[in-house]
């Protein structure tokens, strides 16, 4: 047993990973609901996943805000954010185009008496009040991450005051506290690399068990809807990052092949912010320097959502053309701005996929009833959302860590200048 458990570890994640996948997609073909048996393997992973995001974003961001100054993290926030907004606008100009060009609604009808229960979607206003928690420990447990990332933030921002306090004392207290966080991340990454090994095995249970209860007879009427939400995914992940990243002067082949375990992970797990422990490690390969990493990217799983944005796009068209409804170019223009702010503002939202779509579908005066057409086919078009989600985090991560090396390199240049000088 020692000898193959020393075997199976010395493989590659990529290859264990992709192994449970493909042996998933045979068991779920031939078995179908039958492989049902199969999802607690499935569960379990989520699980594990899920388990540890809360102390990794916590833990992680406390460190985080503690390896730069003050001045460093404002100038990081000011060039993430700005690549969220943009990213997601193209992301949803993406899906309206393919969708326009495929017609995945035409022949389609509303099914008869359809009702889909919508969470209602909240105000800006409630979005930013809900960030603030009233019980840390309640926020923590029920795994709002907004919550919690904004929680973990405010302390580190404080222990880095005390650190860098003019008495002894509280420098003292200050740097414990800070050592104290740093063991604790390093407690979750070890956690974490004990979860991948099982890895392979969860994957193949959650593909067996979609699989099984979709069927391939499902597909048929929806062939084109998730035609265009595959196509529009492809256009943002071979064209627009790979161009974004040269315009940074980032290596695309070198990146895509560092990050290929947080984007095959993603589309397994059909969850950002379960894939986000993969995606800091994946990050932290492709050379992306920890501080900006442990930054932006647990921001960027909450707020930073282009496949949604693709989603919304792709969704519009589709409920369109199924009613008949011809989209004006300033109902476009409508669209992809809603469609920008509902990906970014109900990320971190319970059911944010039915909020985001409700809030564009208003927008466009369609009805949100025909949400429910495409629940039959989301275990599949949220496999490539995901992906495309966690990408454009990392795509994020990288420019603006390119940015951040850019930006230190000239203030070593002036400094030495200046000392030439004199």
């Amino acid at each position: 047993m020692l000898a193959i458990w020393k075997w199976y570890r010395g493989k590659s994640f990529i290859l264990k990973i992709t192994v449970g996948f493909i042996l998933g997609i045979i068991i779920g073909i031939i078995f179908g609901e039958s492989a049902q048996v199969l999802s607690p393997f499935g569960e379990l992973f989520l699980k594990l996943l899920k388990m540890i995001v809360v102390p990794l974003i916590f833990l992680t961001l406390i460190v985080s805000v503690n390896n730069s100054s003050p001045k460093e993290l404002g100038r990081i926030g000011g060039k993430i954010f700005p690549y969220y907004i943009i990213s997601t606008g193209i992301a949803v100009g993406i899906g309206l185009i393919i969708a326009k060009l495929i017609n995945p609604g035409l022949g389609l009808q509303m099914p008869k008496n359809t009702n889909i229960d919508v969470p209602e979607a909240p105000s800006i206003i409630d979005i930013l009040l809900q960030i603030v928690p009233t019980n840390i420990i309640d926020s923590m447990a029920k795994g709002e991450i907004l919550s919690i990332v904004f929680v973990a933030l405010i302390i580190g921002f404080a222990i880095s005051f005390i650190r860098h306090s003019t008495e002894s004392q509280m420098t003292e207290w200050g740097n414990l506290l800070l050592k104290l966080a740093e063991a604790g991340s390093e407690v979750t990454f070890r956690i974490l690399n004990g979860i991948l090994q099982y890895a392979p095995i969860g994957v193949l249970g959650i593909t067996a068990t979609s699989i099984g209860n979709q069927g391939m007879g499902t597909l048929q009427s929806l062939a084109k809807y998730v035609g265009a939400s595959y196509v529009g995914v492809a256009i943002q992940m071979l064209i627009v990052f790979p161009l974004i990243l040269l315009l940074f002067k980032v290596p695309v082949i070198k990146f895509f092949l560092n990050t290929r375990e947080a984007i095959m992970t993603a589309f397994v797990t059909c969850s950002s912010l379960g894939t986000l422990p993969v995606t800091i490690k994946s990050a932290l390969k492709a050379g992306i320097s920890d501080r900006v990493a442990n930054f932006t990217l647990p921001i960027g799983a909450t707020v930073n959502m282009n496949g949604s944005a693709i989603h919304f796009g792709v969704g519009v068209v589709f409920a369109a053309e199924i009613v008949g409804y011809d989209l004006s170019i300033g109902a476009i223009i409508g669209i992809i701005l809603t469609g920008t702010l509902a990906a970014v503002g109900t990320a971190g939202v319970p059911g944010a996929g039915l909020i985001g779509m409700s809030i564009v579908f208003t927008q466009a005066g369609l009805p949100i009833e025909i949400v429910g057409l495409t629940a039959g086919v989301n275990v599949i078009t949220d496999m490539v959302f995901t992906m495309c989600n966690v990408t454009g985090d990392i795509v994020g991560a990288a420019i603006v860590d390119k940015s951040e090396q850019k930006s230190e390199s000239v203030q070593r240049d002036e400094g030495t200048g200046s000392v030439s000088q004199i």
